[in-house]
C-alpha cells in the first residue's frame, strides 16, 4: 500500500513538473517586458506581442495536442512537449530580434500546451483512487507557478538578465523528462487521424484574433480598417465553417443552446481582461513610473498574485457550503472595489496603499478562478465536461490577449499615472459588467447540510 502511494505521488510529481511550465512562462514575462523593450528598442505595443503570441499559440495548441495525445499516446506527447519547450528555451537567449523571440515564445507555448492535456489524460486513466486529490495537487502546481512567476522572474532578471527566465526552465524540464521515461506508462497506437483536427477552424480563429489585435493597437493613431475587415471576415467565415464540423475547434451549437454557459465564458473573458491588465501592467508601471528595479517589482507583485493563492482554499470551502454564486459575487465585488480604488492612487500615495489595492485585486482572483470553473460545471452535462473545460481555457486566453492589446494601446507612447488611470477606468466598465453577469447567473445561494 505504501509503495503504491509513493508511486502515485511520483506519478503526480512527474506530470506537475511539466504542467507548471505553461503558467510559469506566461507570468515571468510580465517583469521582463521593460528589460526587453530596452534590449530590442521596442515600444510597449511591440513588446505586448510577447504576451499575445504565447496565449494565441496556447489557445490553438491545447485542443490540437489533446487530440494528438489520444492518437499517439499521452506519454509520447508529454515527452515531445518537454523537448519543444527545451528547444525554445535554448534558442530564445540568442534572439537577434523581436520576430525570432516571438517564434521562440510561440514554440514554448505549443510545447507547454502539450503537457497539460497529455498529463490530464494519464491521470484520468491511471489514477482511480484519489483522482480528485491528484487533480487538486496538479492545480496547486499551476496556480502557484503562475502566482509566483513575476517574483521568480524579478529575481532572475536582477541577477542574470532576461535570458535567465528561459534558462530557469531546464531544471524542471530535465527532471520531468527523466522521471517521465521511467514513471509514465507507455500507451497509444501512434495512429494519425488527421480529420479529427480542425486545422481550418483554428487558422480562421487565429487570423481573426490577430486582426482584432492589430485593429485595437491602431486606435490611438491611424486606425487600421484593413485589420478590422480581416477580423470581421475571419469571424464570419469561422462561424459558418464551424457549424458544419463534426469535431469543431469551438462548438458553437452547444454555446447557442446553453446561454448560461455562453454568459459564463463571456464573464470569464471579462475577468481575465481586467486581471491581466494589472498582472502585466503593474510591473511596467512599477519599473518605469515608480522606478523600482526588477527584483523589487517581483516582490511587490506578490501582493497581487500571492493573495489569490491564499484565498482559493477559502473560496473552495464557500462553494462546498453555499454553491458557486456567493463566491462569484464576492469575486466580482472585490474586483470592482479594487479597480475603483486604483483611481485614488497618485503621485503622493505611499506604496503601502498600492499594496492594499493589489491585495484586494488578488483576493478577487482567488474567488473568481475557482468559482467560475464550478459555475461552468454546474451548467453543463457531465459528458460535455471535456469540451467545456477546453472552451474555459480559451476564454482565459482571449481575456489575456485583449488585456495585452489594451495595455499596448494605453502604454505605447508614454506611461504615467494618467495612462494607468485610463486603463483602470476602462477596466471599471468591465468590472461592472462582470458584477452584472454574476448577479444574473441562475442559482440561489444555498446552505448545504453537513
Amino acid at each position: 500500500m505504501t509503495k503504491s502511494l509513493q508511486k502515485q505521488r511520483l506519478f503526480v510529481l512527474t506530470i506537475g513538473l511539466g504542467t507548471l511550465l505553461n503558467p510559469l512562462n506566461s507570468s515571468m514575462i510580465s517583469v521582463a517586458l521593460t528589460r526587453l523593450q530596452n534590449e530590442f528598442a521596442l515600444t510597449f505595443a511591440d513588446a505586448s506581442w510577447l504576451i499575445s503570441i504565447f496565449y494565441l499559440a496556447s489557445s490553438a495548441g491545447q485542443p490540437v495536442m489533446g487530440k494528438l495525445s489520444d492518437m499517439f499516446g499521452p506519454k509520447r506527447l508529454f515527452l515531445t512537449g518537454l523537448f519543444l519547450v527545451a528547444v525554445s528555451c535554448i534558442l530564445a537567449p540568442f534572439s537577434p530580434n523581436l520576430p525570432f523571440l516571438l517564434g521562440c515564445r510561440a514554440l514554448q507555448a505549443i510545447g507547454s500546451s502539450t503537457l497539460f492535456p497529455s498529463g490530464m489524460s494519464m491521470v484520468r486513466t491511471n489514477i482511480t483512487d484519489g483522482q480528485a486529490k491528484a487533480l487538486a495537487t496538479l492545480s496547486i502546481f499551476s496556480t502557484t507557478s503562475a502566482a509566483f512567476g513575476p517574483s521568480v522572474g524579478g529575481f532572475l532578471i536582477a541577477s542574470w538578465d532576461w535570458p535567465s527566465i528561459f534558462i530557469i526552465n531546464f531544471p524542471f524540464i530535465i527532471l520531468s523528462f527523466i522521471l517521465a521515461i521511467f514513471v509514465l506508462p507507455n500507451t497509444g497506437k501512434a495512429k494519425l487521424e488527421i480529420g479529427r483536427i480542425d486545422f481550418i477552424g483554428i487558422s480562421l480563429f487565429m487570423v481573426s484574433i490577430v486582426g482584432l489585435i492589430l485593429f485595437l493597437l491602431s486606435l490611438e493613431n491611424n486606425i487600421n480598417f484593413v485589420a478590422m475587415f480581416i477580423f470581421l471576415a475571419g469571424m464570419f467565415a469561422f462561424y459558418f465553417f464551424e457549424k458544419r464540423q463534426q469535431e469543431p475547434f469551438i462548438d458553437l451549437a452547444s454555446l447557442k443552446s446553453n446561454s448560461n454557459v455562453s454568459f459564463i465564458y463571456l464573464q470569464f473573458i471579462s475577468i481575465n481582461l481586467v486581471y491581466y491588465c494589472y498582472f502585466f501592467g503593474f510591473p511596467t508601471f512599477l519599473q518605469k513610473v515608480l522606478h523600482y528595479d526588477a527584483q523589487h517589482t517581483g516582490l511587490i507583485m506578490l501582493a497581487l498574485a500571492g493573495f489569490g493563492v491564499f484565498i482559493a482554499p477559502f473560496a473552495g470551502r464557500l462553494i462546498d457550503r453555499y454553491g458557486s454564486k456567493l463566491p462569484l459575487l464576492m469575486g466580482a465585488a472585490t474586483l470592482l472595489i479594487g479597480t475603483a480604488l486604483l483611481l485614488t492612487f497618485n503621485e503622493s500615495s505611499p506604496l503601502f496603499w498600492l499594496l492594499i489595492i493589489m491585495a484586494i485585486l488578488g483576493t478577487s482572483n482567488g474567488f473568481n478562478n475557482i468559482s467560475m470553473q464550478t459555475a461552468l460545471f454546474e451548467h453543463v452535462k457531465p459528458e460535455e465536461t471535456g469540451s467545456a473545460s477546453g472552451l474555459f481555457q480559451t476564454s482565459r486566453y482571449l481575456g489575456s490577449i485583449l488585456s495585452s492589446s489594451l495595455l499596448g494601446l494605453a502604454f505605447n507612447n508614454n506611461i504615467s499615472f494618467e495612462h494607468f488611470h485610463r486603463v483602470a477606468l476602462i477596466c471599471l466598465i468591465f468590472c461592472g459588467f462582470v458584477l452584472f453577469l454574476a448577479m444574473r447567473l441562475p442559482g440561489n445561494i444555498r446552505l448545504k447540510s453537513r
